[in-house]
């Protein structure tokens, strides 16, 4: 078997998917037999659904998220101190900047296509025990039935992805561990199902407040969530009752009665930071929270997970065809740990505006955050969607005068379809000035789609010729996950970058 898999929510699944897309088979094994029914992640931004629509689940995400409005700071009163405004479509995607969502049913969507796929096969019910790797590109899973004490199994594979959650069993078997980040809170996480409107503006409220800092959402037509921080001499278990922790919800419930309210959960959390030490040990890998923890003031949680498997998965598969020489994989921990981390320190900074400072905290809160949302640049930072760009790599040119490299490339529509589905799974070389027909089938040999833009092209996809030129560049090589390698004025440069790096695929190495 190519791939075994271990976790079966987003990440894990998305992983297997995005495996199958390229021709790969995989084994998921996950511990639940059925989908995780209680509601977690609730936030995904435009990027990640760009990525889930190139795994086929457009349909599915226009019928179970919500866009979101965006965001507003209030205090403890409810008076709002800035308002940021994320409504429609990203220019940089065509997908809403912000989309709220209910997990278990995203779950139920991902778990019927792992059943559907026919290169995935699903193991449920079952606990992985131990990880063993015999050679650099062999490794044997161990697992057995959840509760069980019978016989283990053995999966054998050349990679391992541990997709398994914060505690991670494949990231404790290889002998992983997590580095503190600097960020601990107890929070209660409250749920509430009803057929009321409650009324509120369609975003996310921050509540900044030092004494109780606080987040609401509406989450889907019936769903709402709050997070609240608990206080010092709180716990989770004493407001485990929808009496017990109405007081808290009341401020924006009004005169709703609590009859026209079913509590879905309230439950404890305890709001970390952390990153792995390593994220890679040979064909072992980690991704999703198995290799970082973030807090989830900016909603970026679930979405790093993905962020891992769009980055890593067309690694994998290049190696295991050919394509790729087996040093690619070393670019996975180099590029995702900088950039997750980047997200858990600004989600920790958020985290800190809310609650740090005491009253004179408060206070400054509502002097300053006013004048931050007046400040054209500010306002224009806060509600951008764009994550960082990716740090330097052997995958990621970044050079001086490079002002591309490491950024996403847009996913400009033109003639009807948008750039992801011109492309597809492969590489792709944005040029505005033309190949000659024998370096274009050159790249082609190695599967580099050419898209033409700009005059060369008769004036079609003229938003990613402006892309090009506004960056002083004729062409961009962009990597199947829609990074950008390298740009530059130089065609036969990124010619050279592309067929130095790629080789024609094996594909009889995926079966």
């Amino acid at each position: 078997m190519p791939v075994v898999v271990v976790g079966a929510g987003p990440t894990g699944s998305a992983a297997a998917l995005a495996l199958a897309a390229r021709g790969v088979r995989s084994v998921v094994v996950e511990r639940w037999p059925e989908v995780y029914p209680q509601p977690r992640a609730v936030h995904l931004d435009d990027e990640v659904y760009r990525v889930l629509v190139r795994l086929g689940l457009e349909d599915d995400l226009a019928r179970l998220t919500r866009p979101c409005a965006g965001l507003r700071l209030v205090d403890a009163d409810l008076r709002v101190l800035a308002s940021f405004d994320r409504s429609g479509a990203s220019p940089g995607t065509g997908y809403p900047r912000a989309n709220m969502f209910d997990q278990p049913v995203l779950d139920a969507v991902l778990r019927e296509r792992l059943r559907s796929t026919p290169e995935v096969t699903l193991l449920t019910g079952r606990e992985v025990v131990g990880v063993e790797q015999e050679s650099a590109d062999h490794v044997v899973v161990l697992h057995r039935p959840l509760d069980d004490d019978g016989p283990q199994e053995r999966l054998e594979a050349s990679f391992l992805l541990g997709c398994d959650g914060a505690n991670s069993v494949v990231r404790r078997e290889v002998g992983g561990r997590m580095v503190d980040l600097g960020f601990e809170q107890r929070w209660l996480v409250v749920d509430v199902d009803t057929d009321v409107d409650l009324g509120h503006w369609d975003g996310v409220h921050q509540v900044c407040d030092s004494t109780r800092a606080a987040t609401f959402m509406r989450v889907g037509a019936r769903r709402y969530r709050w997070e609240l921080r608990l206080l010092d001499d709180e716990t989770a278990d004493d407001l485990a009752s929808l009496p017990a922790v109405l007081p808290l919800l009341r401020p924006w419930l009004g005169a709703v009665d609590a009859a026209d309210l079913q509590l879905v959960r309230s439950t404890g959390y305890t709001f970390r930071a952390a990153v792995a030490e390593r994220w890679r040990w040979d064909r072992v890998l980690v991704l999703g929270d198995a290799a970082h923890l973030t807090p989830p003031f900016v909603g970026q949680g679930m979405g790093a997970g993905i962020r891992d498997v769009d980055n890593l998965v067309w690694k994998v598969a290049g190696v295991l065809d050919g394509s790729l020489p087996a040093d690619v994989l070393d670019t996975y921990e180099v590029e995702r740990s900088a950039h997750a981390r980047a997200m858990i320190l600004l989600a920790r900074r958020v985290g800190v505006l809310m609650s740090s400072g005491g009253r004179v905290g408060d206070h400054a809160r509502g002097v300053v955050l006013p004048i931050v949302a007046r400040s054209a640049r500010l306002y224009a930072g806060a509600v951008d969607s764009a994550t960082p760009a990716l740090v330097r790599s052997s995958l990621v040119l970044r050079s001086r005068g490079d002002r591309l490299a490491g950024r996403l490339c847009p996913n400009v529509t033109g003639g009807g379809a948008t750039l992801d589905r011109l492309v597809g799974l492969r590489w792709a070389l944005v040029t505005s000035k033309p190949p000659s027909p024998s370096v274009a089938e050159e790249l082609a040999s190695r599967d580099v789609a050419v898209v033409e833009v700009g005059p060369a092209a008769g004036g079609t996809l003229d938003g990613l010729a402006t892309w090009l030129a506004e960056a002083g560049c004729a062409a961009a090589l962009v990597r199947p996950d829609r990074t950008v390698m390298a740009s530059g004025p130089d065609l036969p440069a990124l010619v050279a970058t592309a067929t130095s790096l790629l080789l024609p695929a094996r594909t009889e190495a995926l079966v």
